[in-house]
């Protein structure tokens, strides 16, 4: 799913990243971990193509994005890619059921295809009937996840998010924290997550440890793969 390989960044005479490798797999959910300052968000941003690093390969969903530039790896992102930040960044004037609609307007689809997926969604995070509500009219948690819903709608390889529970109160982060879960369950989402929040990062498939620029640890959570082989003896 997601292959980097040698990734290098620095800003000025500052190195934020020195040479990160990593693999992650189609329906993972792995965290991204590490102290202020230690090039989580950049690493995001450049595995989601928001950046380009200095050296290195990223490749994503088979794609090598090293290679693509301008309208091909603007139409690449907006097909292949979602973002969920730790602000939702909906648009205010718009309800629920248009913000979500508006990345499968950019992608070309038509207005009954994007509705139906819009709705697909909305159905799903348990938001039907706030469909016609505009942002102010939302709690913080119902906010997060029409973001979520915005990010899937194209129905991305994987969705890249940078702090999503940050701005959330303990239960809508428990809440919003399952939520991943699930959509993996459901549609074999992949997420990449960074995260300050401990309990995210204990509950995730996968968790990578940032310091100074470098990987430092990778561990496989037990807690989530028990549970998940538990539910692969259950099926």
């Amino acid at each position: 799913m997601i292959d980097i390989k040698n990734i290098t960044k620095s800003f000025g005479s500052l190195q934020v990243l020195k040479g990160i490798d990593l693999h992650i797999d189609k329906g993972e959910v792995v965290s991204i971990v590490g102290p202020s300052g230690a090039g989580k968000t950049t690493l995001l941003q450049i595995m989601g193509t928001l950046d380009k690093a200095d050296s290195g390969s990223v490749v994503v969903d088979g794609v090598s994005v090293n290679e693509l530039s301008g309208k091909k790896l603007s139409d690449f992102r907006n097909q292949h890619i979602g973002f969920v930040f730790q602000f939702h960044q909906l648009l205010p004037e718009f309800t629920a059921l248009e913000n979500i609609m508006i990345p499968a307007f950019i992608a070309g689809k038509g207005k009954k295809e994007a509705k139906a997926r819009a709705e697909e969604l909305l159905e799903f995070m348990g938001l039907a009937d706030r469909a016609s509500h505009k942002p102010a009219e939302l709690s913080g948690g119902e906010k997060q996840r029409v973001a979520v819903a915005r990010a899937l709608v194209n129905n991305p390889a994987v969705i890249f998010a940078d702090e999503p529970s940050g701005s959330l109160d303990t239960k809508n982060k428990a809440e919003l924290h399952q939520l991943f879960f699930d959509l993996r369950d459901r549609f074999g989402q992949t997420f990449v997550i960074v995260t300050h929040d401990e309990g995210l990062s204990q509950i995730t498939d996968r968790c990578i440890h940032l310091k100074d620029g470098m990987i430092y640890n990778n561990e496989e959570n037990t807690v989530r793969t028990e549970e998940s082989a538990e539910s692969g003896l259950e099926g």
